[in-house]
């Protein structure tokens, strides 16, 4: 059952099946309720008319055996005396239900003994006036046999005040065969249709989710497709359409373009770590080769500037790999003033102008930043370096403006890349391996800023961090 309805075509067909099921059962059931309703009304108002128009005869004097109610071509009729005895039934009257006597022969008229002059008929409403008919009938189902033919009735009783006859009570009914043949054809009608119905509901779902979900099973072939050749530059198929699918097509394939544009930087990211990382390593065993063979040739300081280099290439790769990973700043305030001068302290050129400012986050992370921003600026510089703190609405700025040549402008995004430096040589005199300001905008990211590249005022370059404030 569970594989059966594993599918959303499946369970979106078998919801809509159900739902129209139930729709269409309560439905019937109203129309059903609501035609008896009707046609019974229908048969009680007209047993009401023959009722009444027997009791105006009877209120005109007409005797019993000329009332013209009584052939028994509309219903059955009966006449019953303030007594509750029949004084006169339908001819071919053989039995009946529903009226206050199963009689269907006339009784005689004589009063029993006892109580002669009380009228009990008349105890639940006013007395009628000699000629008068009561103007409320009241209503019941039975049965009734006439001549052989047994059916369903409602009847309907009506007392009339005679002046000759006292009190009586008239009972005629009009049979309910059409109501019941009318809720029979009905009932049959929607027992076959209902059936048909539903089942051209289901088809019509099947089909219709079929054909709204066929792109669906493109964009899943396609995905396994995909993972199954790790060619990340295919995409799923987009349909023509503008709902949620064609939607789905695209998100999805903004994925797999986010996604290969990760691969390929973490692919660029590990053959440029290879190659800065091959360059100490090579010149490093290339020193201690030739001291092991000749003490005297060795050179410490060299040994030791190529092992600093590779340390500090290790601690930037580890902390990119740190922000890879999403690791998200502490909230601790910082005094970014502080911080600045404690990045230029010892440092020959630099230049402070600070006003105190406090903003959240790693005091660590902000403070590797400046340095990286202040190693870039010296390398570049001529003579002078300035640190500018400052506020400017709900944000902090930090700018760090050298006199040198300045940033190109079509490379002042590029510059923010991994290993990127703009001498093509790559020298190891001109830098280092070009993660200090790739790190230092992943680290402005993180802190909610940014960190942008521009023209100083002494015409070099001029990085400024905008972090939000405490």
């Amino acid at each position: 059952m569970r594989r059966l309805f594993g599918s959303v075509r499946a369970r979106a067909t078998l919801g809509a099946t159900l739902v129209v099921a139930v729709a269409l059962v309560a439905a019937g059931a109203a129309v059903l309720l609501s035609l008896r309703s009707n046609l019974i009304g229908e048969a009680g108002t007209q047993a009401e008319r023959s009722a009444r128009a027997v009791a105006s005869e009877l209120a005109a004097g007409t005797p019993y055996d000329k009332l013209s109610g009584l052939d028994g071509d509309d219903g059955p009729v009966q006449v019953l005396d303030e007594h509750g005895r029949l004084v006169a039934a339908s001819e071919d009257l053989e039995r009946i239900s529903g009226t206050d006597t199963g009689q269907v022969k006339p009784q005689s008229a004589a009063k029993p003994s006892g109580d002669d002059g009380d009228d009990d008929s008349d105890d639940a409403g006013e007395p009628l006036e000699a000629g008068e008919i009561s103007g409320e009938s009241v209503f019941s189902n039975g049965s009734a046999t006439i001549d052989g033919d047994a059916e369903d009735y409602r009847f309907a009783a009506v007392e009339v005040e005679t002046r000759d006859r006292g009190h009586l009570k008239v009972y005629a009914g009009s049979p309910l065969a059409a109501e019941h043949g009318a809720v029979r054809t009905a009932l049959t009608v929607m027992l076959i249709g209902f059936p048909l119905l539903l089942g051209v509901v289901a088809a019509v779902t099947w089909l219709v989710t079929r054909r709204a979900l066929r792109p669906v099973e493109g964009i899943r072939r396609e995905m396994a497709a995909i993972t199954h050749s790790e060619d990340l530059a295919r995409r799923v198929p987009e349909p023509g359409t503008h709902d949620e699918i064609a939607r789905l097509a695209s998100t999805t394939n903004e994925t797999l373009a986010a996604l290969e544009t990760s691969v390929e930087r973490q692919r660029r990211f590990v053959a440029d770590a290879s190659h800065e990382l091959r360059s100490p390593i090579a010149s490093l065993r290339t020193q201690l080769e030739v001291a092991a063979a000749h003490p005297e040739l060795l050179d410490l300081d060299g040994a030791v500037e190529d092992t600093v280099r590779l340390q500090r290439l290790a601690a930037d790769l580890l902390l990119l790999a740190r922000l890879d990973a999403g690791e998200r700043p502490n909230d601790a305030k910082v005094d970014l003033a502080g911080l600045a001068r404690e990045a230029a302290e010892g440092r020959t050129g630099v230049t402070v102008d600070a006003e105190p400012v406090e903003v959240a986050g790693s005091r660590g992370q902000l403070g590797r930043v400046l340095a990286n921003l202040l190693d870039n600026a010296q390398r570049h510089a001529r003579s002078a370096v300035t640190v500018n703190v400052r506020r400017e609405g709900d944000r902090a700025v930090v700018g760090v403006a050298d006199d040198g040549d300045g940033v190109p402008e079509d490379d002042r995004e590029r510059i923010f890349e991994r290993f990127v430096r703009l001498d093509a040589a790559r020298s190891r005199d001109d830098g280092g391996a070009g993660l200090g300001l790739a790190i230092a905008r992943d680290v402005a990211v993180r802190h909610g800023g940014t960190l942008t590249a521009g023209r100083g005022p002494a015409g070099g370059a001029l990085f400024e961090l905008r972090l939000p404030l405490v």
